[in-house]
Protein backbone atom coordinates (compact mmCIF):
# COMPACT_ATOMS: atom_id res chain seq x y z
CA UNK A 1 0.00 0.00 0.00
CA UNK A 2 3.10 2.51 0.92
CA UNK A 3 4.32 1.94 -2.83
CA UNK A 4 1.30 2.72 -4.54
CA UNK A 5 0.80 5.90 -3.31
CA UNK A 6 3.62 7.96 -4.93
CA UNK A 7 2.32 5.95 -7.98
CA UNK A 8 -0.93 7.26 -7.84
CA UNK A 9 -0.08 10.89 -7.17
CA UNK A 10 2.11 10.65 -9.83
CA UNK A 11 -0.35 9.89 -12.63
CA UNK A 12 -2.89 12.26 -10.65
CA UNK A 13 -0.50 14.76 -11.01
CA UNK A 14 0.33 14.54 -14.68
CA UNK A 15 -3.17 14.11 -15.87
CA UNK A 16 -3.61 17.78 -14.59
CA UNK A 17 -1.18 18.78 -16.55
CA UNK A 18 -1.92 17.68 -19.45
CA UNK A 19 -5.81 18.89 -18.72
CA UNK A 20 -4.39 22.36 -18.52
CA UNK A 21 -2.20 22.21 -21.38
CA UNK A 22 -4.70 21.39 -23.32
CA UNK A 23 -6.68 24.22 -21.87
CA UNK A 24 -4.38 26.51 -22.28
CA UNK A 25 -4.00 24.82 -26.17
CA UNK A 26 -7.80 25.47 -26.33
CA UNK A 27 -7.66 29.40 -25.57
CA UNK A 28 -5.25 30.25 -27.68
CA UNK A 29 -6.92 29.78 -30.89
CA UNK A 30 -10.90 30.81 -30.81
CA UNK A 31 -13.01 27.84 -32.78
CA UNK A 32 -15.40 30.17 -34.08
CA UNK A 33 -16.71 27.87 -37.06
CA UNK A 34 -20.02 28.90 -38.32
CA UNK A 35 -20.24 32.38 -37.13
CA UNK A 36 -20.80 33.57 -40.89
CA UNK A 37 -24.20 31.67 -40.35
CA UNK A 38 -25.15 32.12 -36.95
CA UNK A 39 -23.77 35.19 -35.97
CA UNK A 40 -21.17 35.32 -33.21
CA UNK A 41 -21.07 32.59 -30.82
CA UNK A 42 -20.07 33.63 -27.57
CA UNK A 43 -19.17 30.05 -25.98
CA UNK A 44 -16.11 30.42 -28.10
CA UNK A 45 -14.77 32.88 -25.80
CA UNK A 46 -16.23 31.34 -22.38
CA UNK A 47 -12.40 29.86 -22.28
CA UNK A 48 -10.98 33.41 -22.27
CA UNK A 49 -13.32 35.55 -20.37
CA UNK A 50 -12.93 32.84 -17.03
CA UNK A 51 -9.87 33.99 -17.27
CA UNK A 52 -10.17 37.63 -17.17
CA UNK A 53 -9.08 38.15 -13.78
CA UNK A 54 -5.29 36.99 -14.55
CA UNK A 55 -2.78 39.19 -16.62
CA UNK A 56 -2.86 37.50 -20.12
CA UNK A 57 0.14 35.94 -20.74
CA UNK A 58 1.39 32.34 -22.12
CA UNK A 59 4.92 33.28 -20.12
CA UNK A 60 4.50 35.09 -16.83
CA UNK A 61 7.99 36.56 -16.84
CA UNK A 62 7.49 38.32 -19.76
CA UNK A 63 5.77 41.95 -19.15
CA UNK A 64 2.87 43.05 -20.85
CA UNK A 65 3.29 46.13 -22.70
CA UNK A 66 0.69 48.55 -22.78
CA UNK A 67 0.77 51.16 -25.37
CA UNK A 68 -2.04 54.50 -23.99
CA UNK A 69 -2.46 58.12 -25.68
CA UNK A 70 -5.20 60.24 -24.65
CA UNK A 71 -7.21 63.30 -26.19
CA UNK A 72 -7.31 66.13 -23.96
CA UNK A 73 -10.97 67.79 -25.31
CA UNK A 74 -12.06 70.12 -22.65
CA UNK A 75 -10.60 71.95 -19.62
CA UNK A 76 -13.60 72.70 -17.31
CA UNK A 77 -11.87 74.63 -14.21
CA UNK A 78 -9.14 76.17 -12.93
CA UNK A 79 -9.17 76.07 -9.22
CA UNK A 80 -6.16 78.32 -8.23
CA UNK A 81 -7.02 78.64 -4.51
CA UNK A 82 -7.16 74.82 -4.31
CA UNK A 83 -4.70 74.06 -6.45
CA UNK A 84 -6.70 72.08 -9.21
CA UNK A 85 -7.39 71.49 -12.73
CA UNK A 86 -10.62 69.89 -13.88
CA UNK A 87 -10.36 68.10 -17.05
CA UNK A 88 -12.23 65.71 -19.50
CA UNK A 89 -9.92 63.07 -21.13
CA UNK A 90 -10.64 60.26 -23.97
CA UNK A 91 -7.80 57.58 -22.68
CA UNK A 92 -6.69 55.13 -25.21
CA UNK A 93 -5.31 51.86 -24.28
CA UNK A 94 -3.58 49.03 -26.46
CA UNK A 95 -2.38 46.01 -25.64
CA UNK A 96 -1.94 41.85 -27.08
CA UNK A 97 -3.81 39.37 -25.51
CA UNK A 98 -2.18 35.75 -26.36
CA UNK A 99 -4.89 34.39 -25.45
CA UNK A 100 -7.28 35.40 -28.18
CA UNK A 101 -6.89 34.29 -31.88
CA UNK A 102 -8.64 33.30 -34.67
CA UNK A 103 -8.56 32.39 -38.27
CA UNK A 104 -10.81 34.97 -40.03
CA UNK A 105 -10.77 32.54 -42.82
CA UNK A 106 -13.09 29.67 -40.51
CA UNK A 107 -14.98 32.46 -39.52
CA UNK A 108 -16.66 34.59 -42.02
CA UNK A 109 -13.89 36.48 -42.34
CA UNK A 110 -14.03 38.65 -39.17
CA UNK A 111 -11.26 39.95 -38.41
CA UNK A 112 -12.39 42.07 -35.49
CA UNK A 113 -15.01 42.14 -32.59
CA UNK A 114 -17.04 44.20 -30.19
CA UNK A 115 -16.33 42.86 -26.69
CA UNK A 116 -17.87 43.97 -23.33
CA UNK A 117 -15.02 45.46 -21.15
CA UNK A 118 -16.35 43.66 -17.86
CA UNK A 119 -15.37 39.83 -19.54
CA UNK A 120 -11.90 41.43 -20.44
CA UNK A 121 -8.64 42.09 -18.54
CA UNK A 122 -8.26 45.73 -18.27
CA UNK A 123 -4.97 47.32 -17.37
CA UNK A 124 -5.13 48.93 -14.21
CA UNK A 125 -3.99 52.69 -15.47
CA UNK A 126 -4.74 55.61 -13.02
CA UNK A 127 -3.31 59.40 -13.28
CA UNK A 128 -1.43 59.71 -9.88
CA UNK A 129 -2.30 63.21 -9.64
CA UNK A 130 -5.80 62.15 -9.26
CA UNK A 131 -7.62 63.83 -6.60
CA UNK A 132 -11.08 61.94 -7.86
CA UNK A 133 -12.83 59.27 -7.78
CA UNK A 134 -12.78 57.54 -11.17
CA UNK A 135 -16.03 57.22 -12.80
CA UNK A 136 -15.74 56.04 -16.03
CA UNK A 137 -19.36 55.01 -17.33
CA UNK A 138 -20.54 51.07 -17.39
CA UNK A 139 -21.22 49.02 -19.75
CA UNK A 140 -18.23 49.94 -22.65
CA UNK A 141 -16.54 47.96 -24.92
CA UNK A 142 -13.56 47.09 -26.41
CA UNK A 143 -12.10 46.22 -30.13
CA UNK A 144 -10.49 42.77 -30.22
CA UNK A 145 -8.55 41.85 -33.44
CA UNK A 146 -8.00 37.79 -34.47
CA UNK A 147 -4.59 38.00 -33.31
CA UNK A 148 -5.28 39.57 -29.62
CA UNK A 149 -4.63 42.88 -29.88
CA UNK A 150 -7.43 44.83 -27.50
CA UNK A 151 -7.99 48.42 -28.37
CA UNK A 152 -9.72 49.80 -24.77
CA UNK A 153 -10.81 53.35 -24.95
CA UNK A 154 -12.54 55.26 -21.85
CA UNK A 155 -13.71 58.91 -21.59
CA UNK A 156 -12.77 60.46 -17.94
CA UNK A 157 -13.69 63.59 -15.89
CA UNK A 158 -9.95 64.04 -14.08
CA UNK A 159 -9.87 66.69 -11.04
CA UNK A 160 -5.85 66.75 -10.36
CA UNK A 161 -3.55 68.36 -8.57
CA UNK A 162 -1.46 71.43 -10.32
CA UNK A 163 0.89 73.81 -9.19
CA UNK A 164 -0.84 77.19 -10.50
CA UNK A 165 1.31 80.30 -10.26
CA UNK A 166 -0.42 83.13 -10.89
CA UNK A 167 2.04 85.51 -10.16
CA UNK A 168 1.83 87.20 -13.85
CA UNK A 169 -2.33 86.84 -13.71
CA UNK A 170 -3.89 87.72 -16.08
CA UNK A 171 -1.22 86.79 -18.07
CA UNK A 172 0.16 83.53 -16.32
CA UNK A 173 0.61 80.16 -18.06
CA UNK A 174 0.40 77.23 -16.27
CA UNK A 175 1.90 74.24 -16.81
CA UNK A 176 -0.03 70.71 -15.13
CA UNK A 177 1.58 67.17 -15.02
CA UNK A 178 -0.86 64.13 -15.92
CA UNK A 179 1.12 61.24 -14.68
CA UNK A 180 -0.16 57.90 -16.33
CA UNK A 181 1.03 54.54 -14.06
CA UNK A 182 -0.26 51.01 -12.67
CA UNK A 183 -0.67 51.01 -8.93
CA UNK A 184 -0.26 47.05 -9.02
CA UNK A 185 1.74 45.88 -11.36
CA UNK A 186 5.43 46.57 -11.68
CA UNK A 187 8.05 47.09 -14.36
CA UNK A 188 8.72 43.21 -14.14
CA UNK A 189 4.76 42.77 -15.12
CA UNK A 190 3.70 45.82 -17.41
CA UNK A 191 5.62 48.26 -19.17
CA UNK A 192 3.89 51.25 -20.39
CA UNK A 193 4.33 52.91 -24.23
CA UNK A 194 2.87 55.21 -26.55
CA UNK A 195 0.27 54.46 -29.04
CA UNK A 196 0.36 57.64 -31.00
CA UNK A 197 3.20 60.09 -31.41
CA UNK A 198 3.38 63.01 -29.39
CA UNK A 199 2.41 65.55 -32.12
CA UNK A 200 -0.38 63.84 -32.99
CA UNK A 201 -1.72 63.70 -29.40
CA UNK A 202 -1.31 67.80 -29.32
CA UNK A 203 -2.58 68.31 -32.93
CA UNK A 204 -5.82 66.50 -32.16
CA UNK A 205 -6.42 68.07 -28.16
CA UNK A 206 -5.46 71.82 -29.74
CA UNK A 207 -8.50 70.76 -32.27
CA UNK A 208 -11.06 69.50 -30.32
CA UNK A 209 -10.71 70.47 -26.56
CA UNK A 210 -13.02 73.42 -24.97
CA UNK A 211 -12.10 75.93 -22.51
CA UNK A 212 -14.94 78.01 -21.89
CA UNK A 213 -13.38 80.74 -23.82
CA UNK A 214 -10.74 81.34 -20.74
CA UNK A 215 -7.86 79.37 -21.40
CA UNK A 216 -5.60 77.81 -24.52
CA UNK A 217 -3.91 74.89 -24.95
CA UNK A 218 -0.40 75.75 -25.78
CA UNK A 219 1.21 72.28 -26.09
CA UNK A 220 1.76 68.89 -24.37
CA UNK A 221 5.41 67.38 -23.41
CA UNK A 222 6.21 63.77 -22.35
CA UNK A 223 8.64 62.22 -20.31
CA UNK A 224 9.33 58.74 -18.94
CA UNK A 225 10.92 58.59 -15.17
CA UNK A 226 10.16 55.15 -12.93
CA UNK A 227 8.30 55.47 -10.22
CA UNK A 228 9.82 53.70 -7.06
CA UNK A 229 7.88 52.39 -4.18
CA UNK A 230 9.58 50.89 -1.50
CA UNK A 231 11.42 48.40 -3.10
CA UNK A 232 8.98 48.13 -6.30
CA UNK A 233 9.62 50.15 -9.07
CA UNK A 234 6.56 51.19 -11.61
CA UNK A 235 6.36 52.25 -14.92
CA UNK A 236 5.19 55.39 -15.90
CA UNK A 237 4.75 58.25 -18.45
CA UNK A 238 4.39 61.34 -17.61
CA UNK A 239 2.73 64.11 -19.59
CA UNK A 240 3.11 68.23 -19.07
CA UNK A 241 -0.17 70.32 -19.99
CA UNK A 242 0.62 74.04 -20.90
CA UNK A 243 -2.15 76.32 -20.81
CA UNK A 244 -2.47 80.25 -21.02
CA UNK A 245 -5.17 82.28 -19.84
CA UNK A 246 -7.13 84.44 -22.18
CA UNK A 247 -6.42 87.95 -20.52
CA UNK A 248 -9.20 90.07 -22.15
CA UNK A 249 -11.86 89.48 -19.43
CA UNK A 250 -10.10 90.51 -16.80
CA UNK A 251 -8.06 93.40 -18.66
CA UNK A 252 -11.84 94.74 -19.61
CA UNK A 253 -13.16 94.33 -16.27
CA UNK A 254 -10.08 94.90 -13.51
CA UNK A 255 -7.41 96.53 -15.38
CA UNK A 256 -9.13 99.10 -17.35
CA UNK A 257 -11.61 100.51 -14.77
CA UNK A 258 -8.51 100.40 -12.44
CA UNK A 259 -6.61 102.74 -14.83
CA UNK A 260 -9.42 104.92 -16.12
CA UNK A 261 -9.93 105.81 -11.90
CA UNK A 262 -6.39 106.89 -11.59
CA UNK A 263 -6.35 109.30 -14.54
CA UNK A 264 -9.61 110.84 -13.14
CA UNK A 265 -8.18 111.45 -10.17
CA UNK A 266 -4.63 112.43 -11.90
CA UNK A 267 -7.03 115.32 -13.94
CA UNK A 268 -8.74 116.29 -10.55
CA UNK A 269 -5.81 118.40 -9.58
CA UNK A 270 -7.05 121.12 -12.23
CA UNK A 271 -9.71 121.50 -9.79
CA UNK A 272 -9.29 124.69 -7.81
CA UNK A 273 -7.52 124.18 -4.60
CA UNK A 274 -9.63 127.37 -3.04
CA UNK A 275 -12.84 125.36 -3.66
CA UNK A 276 -12.70 123.23 -1.12
CA UNK A 277 -14.41 120.33 -4.07
CA UNK A 278 -10.91 118.53 -4.68
CA UNK A 279 -10.72 116.49 -1.17
CA UNK A 280 -14.50 115.38 -1.46
CA UNK A 281 -14.04 114.23 -4.98
CA UNK A 282 -10.90 112.37 -4.26
CA UNK A 283 -12.38 110.80 -1.14
CA UNK A 284 -15.35 109.88 -3.58
CA UNK A 285 -12.94 108.27 -6.00
CA UNK A 286 -11.18 106.16 -3.44
CA UNK A 287 -14.23 104.86 -1.76
CA UNK A 288 -15.55 103.90 -5.18
CA UNK A 289 -12.25 102.40 -6.16
CA UNK A 290 -12.33 100.22 -2.37
CA UNK A 291 -16.02 99.35 -3.45
CA UNK A 292 -14.79 97.89 -6.77
CA UNK A 293 -12.14 96.04 -5.52
CA UNK A 294 -14.70 93.98 -3.76
CA UNK A 295 -17.00 93.76 -6.24
CA UNK A 296 -14.14 92.27 -8.36
CA UNK A 297 -13.17 89.97 -5.24
CA UNK A 298 -14.92 87.02 -6.43
CA UNK A 299 -13.88 87.25 -10.16
CA UNK A 300 -10.06 87.58 -8.64
CA UNK A 301 -8.35 84.57 -8.89
CA UNK A 302 -7.20 83.50 -4.78
CA UNK A 303 -3.52 82.97 -4.31
CA UNK A 304 -1.08 80.25 -5.67
CA UNK A 305 1.42 78.66 -3.82
CA UNK A 306 1.87 79.35 0.07
CA UNK A 307 5.78 80.66 -1.86
CA UNK A 308 4.87 82.41 -3.73
CA UNK A 309 5.34 86.12 -3.47
CA UNK A 310 3.25 89.11 -3.79
CA UNK A 311 1.33 88.60 -7.62
CA UNK A 312 1.75 91.31 -9.86
CA UNK A 313 -1.64 92.08 -10.23
CA UNK A 314 -1.52 92.71 -6.14
CA UNK A 315 1.37 94.81 -7.11
CA UNK A 316 -1.12 96.79 -9.61
CA UNK A 317 -3.83 97.42 -7.74
CA UNK A 318 -1.85 98.52 -4.51
CA UNK A 319 0.29 100.74 -6.83
CA UNK A 320 -3.22 102.05 -8.21
CA UNK A 321 -4.88 102.45 -4.20
CA UNK A 322 -1.03 104.34 -3.01
CA UNK A 323 -1.52 106.83 -6.03
CA UNK A 324 -4.89 107.52 -5.05
CA UNK A 325 -4.14 107.37 -1.34
CA UNK A 326 -1.04 110.20 -2.17
CA UNK A 327 -3.10 112.09 -4.33
CA UNK A 328 -5.71 112.72 -1.13
CA UNK A 329 -2.28 113.32 0.86
CA UNK A 330 -1.33 115.82 -1.12
CA UNK A 331 -4.85 117.78 -1.51
CA UNK A 332 -5.22 117.90 2.33
CA UNK A 333 -1.77 119.53 2.51
CA UNK A 334 -2.81 122.15 0.07
CA UNK A 335 -6.09 122.93 1.77
CA UNK A 336 -4.05 122.95 5.36
CA UNK A 337 -1.47 125.51 3.65
CA UNK A 338 -4.25 127.56 2.34
CA UNK A 339 -6.22 127.40 5.49
CA UNK A 340 -3.36 128.76 7.48
CA UNK A 341 -2.81 131.43 4.97
CA UNK A 342 -6.33 132.97 5.04
CA UNK A 343 -6.82 132.64 8.58
CA UNK A 344 -3.50 133.16 10.77
CA UNK A 345 -0.14 133.49 8.42
CA UNK A 346 3.00 133.17 10.25
CA UNK A 347 5.85 135.10 9.23
CA UNK A 348 7.55 133.99 5.99
CA UNK A 349 11.44 133.27 6.30
CA UNK A 350 13.74 134.65 3.79
CA UNK A 351 15.13 131.90 2.72
CA UNK A 352 11.81 130.11 1.62
CA UNK A 353 10.48 133.64 0.16
CA UNK A 354 13.71 133.78 -2.10
CA UNK A 355 13.08 130.32 -2.95
CA UNK A 356 9.61 130.94 -3.92
CA UNK A 357 11.16 134.05 -6.34
CA UNK A 358 13.44 131.79 -7.51
CA UNK A 359 10.93 128.99 -8.57
CA UNK A 360 8.01 130.97 -9.70
CA UNK A 361 9.79 133.98 -11.20
CA UNK A 362 13.05 132.50 -12.77
CA UNK A 363 13.70 135.01 -15.20
CA UNK A 364 13.90 138.07 -12.11
CA UNK A 365 16.67 138.74 -10.17
CA UNK A 366 16.68 137.62 -7.43
CA UNK A 367 18.42 139.46 -3.98
CA UNK A 368 21.49 137.46 -2.52
CA UNK A 369 20.20 137.94 1.19
CA UNK A 370 17.04 139.48 2.81
CA UNK A 371 17.13 142.65 4.90
CA UNK A 372 16.88 142.43 8.13
CA UNK A 373 15.06 145.00 8.72
CA UNK A 374 11.62 143.99 7.34
CA UNK A 375 10.55 141.69 10.52
CA UNK A 376 7.12 140.68 8.60
CA UNK A 377 8.42 139.59 5.24
CA UNK A 378 12.53 139.59 5.45
CA UNK A 379 12.19 142.22 2.34
CA UNK A 380 10.60 145.52 1.48
CA UNK A 381 7.50 146.12 -0.31
CA UNK A 382 9.88 147.51 -3.30
CA UNK A 383 11.53 144.22 -3.54
CA UNK A 384 8.74 142.27 -3.69
CA UNK A 385 7.79 142.05 -7.77
CA UNK A 386 4.53 141.07 -8.79
CA UNK A 387 2.91 142.54 -5.43
CA UNK A 388 0.71 145.46 -4.97
CA UNK A 389 1.42 148.03 -3.79
CA UNK A 390 0.22 148.88 0.26
CA UNK A 391 -2.24 151.69 -1.20
CA UNK A 392 -3.32 148.92 -3.81
CA UNK A 393 -4.24 146.57 -1.25
CA UNK A 394 -6.16 148.25 1.04
CA UNK A 395 -7.65 150.71 -1.16
CA UNK A 396 -7.40 154.65 -2.01
CA UNK A 397 -10.63 155.30 0.07
CA UNK A 398 -10.15 155.81 3.84
CA UNK A 399 -9.46 152.86 6.05
CA UNK A 400 -11.79 151.90 8.64
CA UNK A 401 -9.34 153.86 11.06
CA UNK A 402 -9.24 157.21 9.37
CA UNK A 403 -13.04 157.23 10.09
CA UNK A 404 -12.68 156.35 13.73
CA UNK A 405 -9.90 158.24 14.63
CA UNK A 406 -9.85 161.34 13.06
CA UNK A 407 -7.72 163.31 15.06
CA UNK A 408 -4.75 160.75 15.00
CA UNK A 409 -3.25 160.44 11.46
CA UNK A 410 -0.49 158.30 12.74
CA UNK A 411 -2.37 155.85 14.57
CA UNK A 412 -4.42 155.58 10.75
CA UNK A 413 -1.09 154.87 9.19
CA UNK A 414 0.19 152.28 11.32
CA UNK A 415 -3.12 150.74 10.99
CA UNK A 416 -3.07 150.54 7.84
CA UNK A 417 0.43 149.99 7.13
CA UNK A 418 -0.41 146.74 9.32
CA UNK A 419 -3.25 145.68 6.96
CA UNK A 420 -0.78 146.29 3.88
CA UNK A 421 1.43 143.96 5.49
CA UNK A 422 -0.71 141.03 6.23
CA UNK A 423 -2.48 140.85 3.01
CA UNK A 424 1.19 140.48 1.30
CA UNK A 425 2.21 137.98 3.33
CA UNK A 426 -1.40 136.29 3.10
CA UNK A 427 -0.90 136.30 -0.77
CA UNK A 428 2.89 135.41 -0.65
CA UNK A 429 1.44 131.99 1.35
CA UNK A 430 -1.33 131.56 -1.42
CA UNK A 431 1.11 131.59 -3.92
CA UNK A 432 3.64 129.45 -2.04
CA UNK A 433 0.46 126.95 -1.82
CA UNK A 434 -0.05 126.77 -5.86
CA UNK A 435 3.56 126.34 -6.11
CA UNK A 436 3.37 123.23 -4.22
CA UNK A 437 0.71 122.15 -5.40
CA UNK A 438 2.33 122.62 -9.01
CA UNK A 439 5.47 120.97 -7.52
CA UNK A 440 3.59 117.89 -5.68
CA UNK A 441 1.65 117.41 -9.15
CA UNK A 442 4.03 117.26 -11.47
CA UNK A 443 6.08 114.74 -8.98
CA UNK A 444 2.78 112.69 -8.99
CA UNK A 445 2.42 112.39 -12.47
CA UNK A 446 6.55 111.49 -12.51
CA UNK A 447 5.65 108.83 -9.91
CA UNK A 448 2.91 107.61 -11.46
CA UNK A 449 4.08 107.16 -14.98
CA UNK A 450 7.68 105.13 -13.72
CA UNK A 451 5.21 103.21 -11.59
CA UNK A 452 3.42 102.18 -14.45
CA UNK A 453 6.40 101.42 -16.57
CA UNK A 454 7.78 99.28 -13.84
CA UNK A 455 4.60 97.14 -14.20
CA UNK A 456 4.25 96.69 -18.04
CA UNK A 457 7.97 95.71 -17.93
CA UNK A 458 7.38 93.14 -14.89
CA UNK A 459 4.59 92.07 -16.84
CA UNK A 460 6.34 91.35 -19.97
CA UNK A 461 9.45 89.45 -18.17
Amino acid sequence: MEGEWPARTCVFLCLTVSLLLQGRADTSTINCSGFDQHGVDPAAFQAVFKLKTFRPATNYSVPTHVNISFTLSAILKVDAQLQLLTSFLWLNMVWDNPLISWYPQECGNISRLTVTAENLWLPDIFIVESMDVDQTPEGLSAYVTKDGRVTYNKPMRVTSICNLDIFYFPFDQQNCTLTFSSFLYTVDNMLLGMEKELWEIVDTSQDVVRTQGEWVLLGINKATPKMSVGSSLFDQIMFYVAIRRRPVLYVINLLVPSGFLVAIDALSFYLPAESGNRAPFKITLLLGYNVFLLMMNKLLPASGTPATPLERRGVYFALCLSLMVLSLLETVFITYLLHLATTQPPPMPGWLHSLLLRCTRPRTRCPSAPQRGNKGLGLPATHLPGLKEPAELVGRAPGPGQAEFPGCPALTEVQGDHEARKQRLVELWVEFSHAMDTLLFRLYLLFMASSVITVVVLWNT
